[in-house]
């Protein structure tokens, strides 16, 4: 299981890279291996400010549909639009090519309440 280290983990399984006031969001590989072949990713939320643990848009494998939770509070600037066309990208490359919003985080307490991948690793039994 690819659990990289320098990145924030949620307890619903996103992972964040934080760059400055951006935090860069996308599903884990423990988080896509369970859900198996991904056919759709929808965020239709782009240019909207969440808060933390508010939905901000949906995955879709071939036998169900999960929600995906905001880490942090803050503004979706990007949604990774090359998931539209290519939504396994989340299978083959979850922490690169696969990666699904971008957001300017409001509120950096959020990010002290995410864990590290050694954290992560425990959650998930690795």
């Amino acid at each position: 299981m690819n659990i990289p280290e320098g990145l924030k983990y949620t307890k619903d399984h996103e992972w964040c890279l934080v760059e400055g006031d951006m935090v860069t969001i996308g599903v884990t590989d423990f988080a896509q291996s369970e859900l198996g072949d991904i056919v759709f990713v929808e965020v239709e939320t782009e240019g909207e400010s969440l808060d933390r643990e508010e939905v901000f848009g949906s995955i879709e494998a071939v036998k169900t549909v999960s929600d995906l939770f905001m880490p942090v509070a803050g503004e979706v600037v990007e949604f990774n639009e090359e998931l539209e066309a290519n939504p396994e990208l989340v299978n083959s490359d979850p922490y690169g090519e696969g990666w699904m919003i971008k957001v300017k985080y409001t509120d950096a307490d959020g990010l002290d309440e995410l864990m590290s991948a050694a954290e992560y690793k425990e959650m998930i039994g690795q």
